[in-house]
């Protein structure tokens, strides 16, 4: 009863098609994470000249045009008196 059982070495992780999925993932990210910092470093953000003041204008000019029924609303809400031009139905 002496049967000889052949054993086979396994193959190196290197020749495994799983190992390569599993490292591929971490190694991609590594990569595209120092092009983007290279990309971020080298081109620097346009500064916006006098940004605080733009934004003013920007403001004024929707509070002009889009919110002008909302502010007759809440202040005739506010004080009971209709605005100059407004006619009751």
């Amino acid at each position: 009863m002496d049967k000889q059982v052949e054993t086979t070495r396994p193959a190196p992780w290197w020749r495994s098609a799983y190992a390569w999925m599993v490292i591929s993932g971490p190694l991609v990210v590594m990569v595209a994470s120092v092009i983007t910092f290279y990309y971020a470093a080298s081109t620097p953000d346009p500064a916006i000249e006098n940004y605080y003041v733009k934004g003013l204008q920007i403001n004024k000019t929707l509070e002009a045009k889009e919110l002008a029924p909302a502010m007759k609303a809440r202040n005739h809400a506010a004080t009971g008196v209709e605005a100059a031009g407004d006619v009751a139905p």
